[in-house]
């Protein structure tokens, strides 16, 4: 197997927030025993020089380039990561593939439908091995419920239920950013920013709707501009989805989908909750150690269980701990390389092309859906 399979150049566009998660991920990559794959962060690309700053303690990365265009030139990259604002995705996804470099894209890979199929669409065509970040599934919480879904335990399925929730935005003298402005974020607004994190479990299951009623919530309608003034802040704030999945034998199933910035108390909470008829499995990350089960008896109980750190790829981690978000990304990212090498095996994957543009034709129906007022047919 080549060095780029088992030993890939990655780089960076977009040395922001995540970025620096990722080359925290690469610096720790020695606590997982089972990864076959061993990655190099190599370079880093951000239009704000002061940003690259940050980057040259990391004693990899060689490529500082604000113009990603000559960084997808350096022939010593096999892997691009790009987290950038959703109405740069298109171009500079595509920008990626023909310079024949594989991509983890961040969501919503694309700011809109058409964007998102012109990528996988490009990427189809020249062959290039692109994956989409989502890194919740990973978590061993998650991990016990995918499995447990899939067990047949359930008996007849009741309902799914996933959210991912913020608070932070009920300050109305938050400042405006690009996420609340539906030119850069997209018409489809928090279901953008936040929705392929509620998508990756139901479309992994298998559990795709066919119809939906969407609510859409607007809450404050301008913010703070940061000068003195005030700026339009057009995007939806909160969505909820009520889905209808034709599962075998089994028609009209409820899936609920929820994303929403304005949720009081909740602080980045992803959950998910799947009940049967004759079990279920429930799993927040706000108790990111217990996880809630039932099964069906004279009386019903949730009974909680400690969960330690079990996730996909083995790590020195004692069992004994939680694993946090630093961990869950790098999981992620082990799972997205050792897909791209082939010896992914029956673990869990990365969003594939075709899953992100299966949720964006559910983000297009559910505005479709809000706008008239009524279930829309998928």
């Amino acid at each position: 197997m080549s060095d780029s399979l088992l030993s890939p150049r990655v780089a960076v566009i977009g040395a922001g927030l995540m970025g620096r998660e990722v080359a925290s991920a690469f610096g720790r990559w020695f606590t997982l025993l089972d990864c076959p794959v061993r990655p190099e962060l190599v370079g880093v690309c951000d239009v704000n020089a002061a940003a690259l700053d940050w980057f040259r303690q990391v004693p990899t990365v060689r490529h500082f380039d604000q113009d990603h265009h000559a960084l997808l030139a350096r022939p010593d990259i096999d892997v691009v990561y790009v987290a950038v604002p959703h109405h740069l995705h298109e171009a500079i996804y595509r920008d990626v593939l023909r310079a024949g470099k594989d991509l983890l894209a961040e969501k919503p890979f694309g700011i809109d439908l058409p964007a998102a199929r012109a990528i996988r669409d490009e990427a189809t065509k020249l062959g290039r091995f692109v994956r989409v970040s989502s890194e919740f599934p990973f978590l061993p919480g998650a991990q016990r419920v995918v499995a447990y879904a899939r067990s047949g335990q359930l008996g007849r399925v009741l309902g799914l239920r996933n959210s991912f929730l913020h608070s932070s935005d009920l300050d109305p003298a938050k400042p405006i950013n690009w996420k609340r402005q539906t030119r850069f974020c997209g018409a489809a607004g928090v279901m953008n920013d936040l929705g392929l994190h509620v998508a990756h479990v139901p479309l992994r299951l298998g559990w795709k709707p066919v119809r939906l009623h969407a609510q859409l919530q607007k809450i404050y309608h301008e913010r703070p501009d940061g000068h003195g003034g005030m700026a339009a802040c057009d995007t939806w704030d909160n969505a909820t989805l009520h889905c209808a999945l034709d599962l075998p034998g089994q028609p009209g199933v409820p899936l609920v989908l929820e994303t929403k910035r304005m949720s009081p108390t909740d602080t980045n909470t992803w959950e998910i909750e799947v009940l049967g008829t004759d079990g279920g499995m429930r799993y927040s990350t706000k108790r990111p150690k217990t996880l809630e089960t039932y099964t069906r008896g004279k009386e019903q109980a949730w009974a909680a269980v400690d969960l330690g750190f079990a996730t996909p790829f083995r790590t020195i981690t004692g069992g004994i701990f939680e694993p946090g978000f630093p961990d869950i990304l790098q999981q992620m990212w082990a799972a997205f390389l050792t897909e791209r090498a082939g010896r992914l095996g029956d673990r869990f994957g990365c969003v594939t092309p075709d899953e992100a543009v299966t949720q964006h034709e559910w983000w297009t129906a559910a505005l479709r859906s809000h706008a008239d007022h009524a279930v829309v047919n998928l």
